[in-house]
C-alpha cells in the first residue's frame, strides 16, 4: 500500500501527540509521504460573548499550536508537513479533511475505553471509524486497561505434542 498522505488529528494532549511517533515511523518508510496535521477548533460560546470573535480566537489558538508542532518536526528533518484547522466537533473535523486532503491513512490515538463509558461519553475514534472509508491506524493509550474481547469465553490451553 503506497502511503502518500498521513492525516494525524491533534488536540494538544500528550495522548493525541502519541500518534505522531507512529506516523513519523511511517513517514520514514515512505519519504515522499505528506504529513497532514489537523486540529478541531470548537467550544461552547460563553453567555454574552461574541460568537465570531470566539471562533476566530479558537482558530488562531489551534493554528499557533499546529505551527509549533510542524516547526518541531521540520527541525527534526521532517519537511513534508501541512497543517489545517477545521471548526466543528472532533469526529467530523477528522473525517472531512481526510476526504478533502485525500489521505491515504489516518493515524490517531484512542483512550481504549469502552462499554458504558463510551456509550455515555461517545467515542471520537469510533465515530471516525464509522464515518470514513480511509484506513485508520489506532494507537492505543499505553495506560489503558486491557480487557478480553467481547464474546470471549474460552481459555487457551497449550499442549506439548512431544509428551504424548
Amino acid at each position: 500500500m503506497a502511503i502518500e498522505r498521513i492525516l494525524v488529528p491533534l488536540d494538544g494532549s500528550d495522548l493525541a501527540e502519541a500518534a505522531l511517533e507512529t506516523a513519523l515511523e511511517l513517514v520514514c518508510e515512505q519519504p515522499t509521504a505528506l504529513l497532514v496535521l489537523v486540529r478541531a477548533a470548537e467550544a461552547p460560546t460563553p453567555a454574552g460573548a461574541d460568537r465570531m470573535e470566539e471562533r476566530a480566537r479558537l482558530v488562531r489558538e489551534a493554528e499557533t499550536y499546529l505551527h509549533g508542532v510542524a516547526a518541531g518536526l521540520r527541525e527534526a528533518g521532517i519537511n513534508r508537513v501541512k497543517t489545517c484547522v477545521w471548526y466543528g466537533p472532533a469526529a467530523p473535523t477528522i473525517v472531512e479533511p481526510a476526504e478533502s486532503e485525500q489521505a491515504s491513512l489516518i493515524v490517531m490515538t484512542s483512550h481504549g475505553s469502552g462499554g458504558l463509558g463510551r456509550m455515555i461519553l461517545g467515542s471520537v475514534t469510533e465515530s471516525v471509524l464509522r464515518g470514513t472509508r480511509t484506513p485508520i491506524l489506532i494507537v492505543r493509550d499505553v495506560g489503558a486497561p486491557v480487557s478480553p474481547p467481547l464474546g470471549a469465553t474460552t481459555v487457551g490451553v497449550t499442549r506439548d505434542a512431544s509428551a504424548a
